[in-house]
């Protein structure tokens, strides 16, 4: 595996048809989509979650998490599409902000859960196993594409980037980190996590005093503290630009919010809990 990602050099296309190209960032991404809602379905069974509710969702989902994701990294990068505006709609080159597909799908959950008269938590829970994994699938998207890599490397795993995709600032490097590897094995452990989180809901479920919208709202908190705490780590290395404030990057300050909200959340959820608890006994 070393070996390869040290030696081998990845194209963005995987095949042509005539004129028609089909792209491994595109694949990948439609891949990612598809094993998360099979994820989804398997976890949706054991709370009773019928398989028409969750892959109507999941057809909104997909399609405002994509749209959503662009938005973000358009604004995060406006500079350039205001002078290249055709590009963005050039989903296939690159250019999906996770952050953008996270608040685009928060929405699309919350009025799609009110619609349906829902309980939006457990929802939220069983699609965030998913995205984790879907995430962990996607970002070999960015190694075909030869974008979101970190700093220049000696180390035996780092892969040769082109000199047309390199940063200008190491334009004479030739390997870099394989950020996108960093960040698709956090997000495979934090799946595994996340799954485990539920085997846990499901076995003692039925013994628990809490009420069970609170467990559902743990294994959501837990997928926005874990992913935060990993994108923050990862910004350290990353060389695609970004807005820089107070010495740190954009998405490194919104990871920090997120886990800030997070913990804050859940000491409030859980306090009066443990209140009631302790009264009982």
């Amino acid at each position: 595996m070393i070996t390869f990602l040290h030696t081998f050099r990845p194209k963005a296309i995987l095949i042509s048809f005539g004129s028609v190209d089909v792209y491994w960032y595109g694949l990948l991404i439609v891949t990612g989509i598809l094993t998360a809602i099979a994820v989804t379905l398997k976890l949706a069974k054991f709370y009773n979650i019928k398989k028409d509710t969750i892959m109507d969702l999941a057809f909104w989902l997909a399609t405002s998490g994509i749209i959503g994701a662009r938005i973000y990294h358009v604004l995060l990068e406006w500079k350039y599409y205001i002078v290249n505006p055709i590009d963005i709609f050039k989903i296939w080159q690159g250019g999906l902000a996770i952050h953008g597909g996270i608040i685009a799908g928060i929405i699309v959950i919350w009025l799609y859960c009110r619609k349906h008269k829902l309980n939006g938590w457990l929802i939220a829970s069983l699609i965030a196993p998913g995205l984790a994994l879907a995430q962990a699938i996607g970002r070999w998207g960015n190694y075909f594409n030869q974008e979101i890599i970190g700093r220049p490397t000696d180390l035996p795993w780092g892969i040769p980037i082109d000199f047309a995709n390199r940063p200008i600032e190491y334009i004479n490097n030739i390997y870099f980190h394989p950020a996108f590897l960093y960040e698709s094995i956090g997000n495979l452990i934090i799946f595994l996590i996340l799954i485990s989180i539920h085997v846990w809901l499901i076995k003692t479920m039925a013994a628990s005093r809490e009420p069970r919208v609170m467990r559902y709202k743990l294994c959501v908190t837990s997928y926005a503290i874990l992913y935060s705490i990993l994108r923050f780590s990862m910004e350290f290395i990353r060389t695609d630009p970004t807005p820089i404030i107070i010495g740190l990057r954009f998405p490194q300050i919104i990871s920090l919010l997120i886990i800030l909200a997070s913990i804050v959340f859940l000491a409030a959820k859980l306090k009066p809990i443990k209140a009631k608890i302790n009264t009982l006994e």
